[in-house]
């Protein structure tokens, strides 16, 4: 009798019963979902890139190779990265009309969801940098005065002052950065687009990147102040200057003949 009422009040009996009672509650469902959400959440990632290399075939194979390995029209693919794919298509350079000596911007053709996609197959191919966060790239708490400073020693050389971009050497330019999507100014940043350096977080952390964008946001803007009237690129007080010496004087020369050639004909009459 001692050893039957023993084994009835033996500990793993209760955790037996309180698992049976968990599976019957579906109390074991809800501790295992965890473990089917990322499930779900693979299965998503895989239908993407399976969508992208579709995409990808029809749109981009024919320079870039059909394993993204790149060919004599085209560069590798291999490590640059979903946020490579999201600027250079998100801005509507890829896919590119002709060769030449820089890609420009034109219309987008692809929806986000597609870009997306190729983004995903993409960067399936090489590990690269990934497609930013809005908090990466939101001006929230950032300091646009060193925003300001870092623009100048980095970007000031191609981008002109306020951002409004410039030309470069062999048929190239800076674009304009004026209502340029703060998402693509920090992909840009960070992978190097064409003529431009890369900035990656070993060399300018995420902090600084979400200052420069906060100072390019601030200068041309629609609120931001023009002091000097027309700004003529954004060249500063130098350009108009020179133009207000060049046209005034010039507008006071010619009044000045002028007046001097009415005089004289009024003295002969």
């Amino acid at each position: 009798m001692k050893k039957l009422s023993a084994r009835r009040r033996h500990p793993l009996a209760a955790v037996v019963v309180l698992l049976l009672a968990l599976a019957a509650t579906g109390g074991l469902y809800a501790a295992f979902a965890p473990a089917d959400k990322a499930q779900a959440d693979t299965t998503s990632q895989s239908l993407a890139i399976e969508e992208g290399k579709k995409l990808y075939s029809v749109g981009c194979a024919s320079c870039h190779g059909v394993g993204g390995q790149g060919s004599s029209d085209g560069p590798s693919l291999v490590g640059v990265g979903a946020a490579a794919v999201d600027f250079q298509v998100g801005t509507g350079r890829m896919p590119a009309q002709q060769p030449g000596a820089q890609v420009p911007k034109k219309k987008v053709i692809y929806s986000q969801k597609e870009i997306d996609q190729l983004a995903a197959y993409v960067a399936s191919l090489g590990a690269g940098p990934a497609q930013p966060t809005s908090e990466q790239y939101s001006p929230d708490g950032a300091d646009i005065a060193k925003g300001g400073d870092l623009f100048r020693t980095n970007c000031t050389q191609c981008h002109n002052f306020t951002g409004e971009g410039g030309a470069l050497t062999h048929g190239k330019t800076a674009p304009n950065l004026n209502g340029v999507n703060p998402k693509h100014i920090y992909e840009a940043m960070q992978t190097g687009p064409q003529n431009m350096p890369s900035f990656p977080d070993t060399t300018m952390p995420e902090q600084q990147k979400k200052d420069l964008i906060a100072y390019i946001q601030a200068v041309n803007g629609s609120d931001a102040p023009s002091p000097g009237g027309l700004n003529l690129g954004g060249l500063g007080p130098v350009s108009e200057g020179l133009f207000g010496w060049i046209f005034g004087l010039g507008a006071c020369i010619a009044v000045a003949i002028w007046v001097a050639a009415h005089t004289a004909k009024a003295k002969k009459s």
